[in-house]
C-alpha cells in the first residue's frame, strides 16, 4: 500500500498559463463568432432575432466547450469552475441579477430624482419582448462564455496559486486585453470570407479606449465581487451580475436604439458616469453578502462546537464541518 498522496499547489507558471488561456478562448470566440455571425445569417436567409441569435451562439459554442474539455483534461469538474446544482445554480444567478438591479435602481433613481434621467412610460409588451430577447442573446454572446471563460477559468487558476487580491487584479486584467484580441480575430476571420473588416482597437466599434477600458476595469471587479459573494455556485452570481448590467445600460442608455419598450432622455452625456457609481454600490453589495456568509458558517461551526461539549462522552457526536 502506498502512502497518503500529497497534493501540490501549481506552479506561478502553470497558473498563469492557464489563466491566460481562460482570455485567449474568449477573445478568439468573439471575434470568431461575431464575424462569422451574420455570414452564416444572410447565407440562410434569417434576420431579426434570429440573425442576432446566430453569432451569440457561435460565441458560446466556441468558448464552452474548449474551457470545460481542458478542465476534464486535468481530471476538474463544471464545479472547479464555479458552477453547482440547478436549482443551486439558479439561486446564485438570481441574486447575482437582484444584487446589481438594485444597486442599479437605487443610482439611477437618485438620478432621475435629480433630473439627470426622465423616463418615459413603458410599453409593457415591447419591454416583455426585449427582455425575453435580449436576455438570450446576451447570455450566450457575452454573460456565459466570459464568465465561464474568465471568472471561471481565469479566476479559478490564479486563486489556486495567489492570494484573492492578486486573483481578482489578474483576472480584471486578462479581462481588458479580451476585447481588443476579439476585433484582430474577427477583422482577420472577416477578410478571409470575403467581407469588410471591422475597426482593430482595444475598444470594439473604434470607441474611445480609455473610457471604455476604466468602466470595463471597474465592471470586472464587480464580477469578481460577484464570482466571490457565494459559497454555491458562485459562477451563476457573475452570470446574473452580468446579464442584469447589460440589461439595464440598454435600456436606460441606449433604449430608443434597441427598441426596448422604455425610453430615457438624460440630461447630458456625462450622466453615464452613474453607470460606474452603480457598479461600485453592486461591489459593496456583494461584500457584505461575502462577509454575512462567513460570518454565518462561523456561526454554525461555534454552534456545532457547543453541541458537542453538551454530548455525554459516551454518545461522541460528528465532527462539525470545517471551514473551506
Amino acid at each position: 500500500m502506498t502512502g497518503p498522496q500529497t497534493i501540490h499547489p501549481p506552479t506561478a507558471f502553470g497558473a498563469l498559463g492557464r489563466a491566460l488561456f481562460g482570455g485567449l478562448v474568449m477573445g478568439v470566440a468573439l471575434g470568431a463568432g461575431t464575424a462569422l455571425g451574420p455570414v452564416i445569417a444572410d447565407a440562410v436567409g434569417v434576420s431579426g432575432f434570429a440573425a442576432r441569435l446566430i453569432p451569440a451562439a457561435l460565441v458560446s459554442v466556441l468558448a464552452v466547450p474548449l474551457v470545460v474539455l481542458a478542465l476534464r483534461r486535468r481530471g476538474g469538474s463544471l464545479k472547479d469552475l464555479g458552477f453547482g446544482g440547478a436549482g443551486e445554480n439558479l439561486r446564485s444567478l438570481l441574486v447575482g441579477a437582484g444584487v446589481t438591479t438594485a444597486a442599479a435602481a437605487l443610482v439611477l433613481g437618485a438620478g432621475t430624482a435629480a433630473g439627470l434621467l426622465r423616463w418615459s412610460r413603458p410599453d409593457l409588451p415591447a419591454l416583455a419582448g426585449f427582455l425575453v430577447a435580449n436576455g438570450v442573446v446576451a447570455l450566450l454572446l457575452e454573460a456565459l462564455p466570459e464568465e465561464t471563460t474568465l471568472r471561471g477559468c481565469t479566476w479559478s487558476a490564479l486563486r489556486g496559486r495567489f492570494g484573492g487580491l492578486v486573483s481578482a487584479l489578474g483576472t480584471t486584467a486578462v479581462f481588458l486585453v479580451v476585447p481588443g484580441l476579439s476585433t484582430v480575430v474577427g477583422a482577420a476571420v472577416s477578410r478571409l470570407v470575403g467581407e469588410k473588416a471591422d475597426p482593430v482597437g482595444l475598444a470594439p466599434g473604434g470607441g474611445n479606449p480609455v473610457d471604455y477600458l476604466i468602466l470595463l476595469t471597474v465592471f470586472g471587479l464587480m464580477l469578481v465581487s460577484a464570482r466571490t459573494a457565494l459559497r454555491r455556485a458562485p459562477l451563476c452570481a457573475g452570470i446574473g451580475a452580468h446579464l442584469a448590467f447589460l440589461t439595464v445600460n440598454r435600456i436606460a442608455f441606449d433604449g430608443r436604439t434597441r427598441d426596448t419598450g422604455w425610453a430615457v432622455a438624460t440630461s447630458s452625456p456625462d450622466v453615464e458616469l452613474l453607470v460606474p457609481v452603480y457598479l461600485l454600490v453592486a461591489i459593496a453589495g456583494f461584500a457584505v453578502l461575502r462577509w454575512a456568509g462567513k460570518r454565518r458558517r462561523r456561526g454554525g461551526i461555534a454552534e456545532g462546537a457547543g453541541g458537542a461539549d453538551r454530548t455525554p462522552v459516551a454518545v461522541p457526536s460528528p465532527a462539525a464541518p470545517a471551514p473551506r
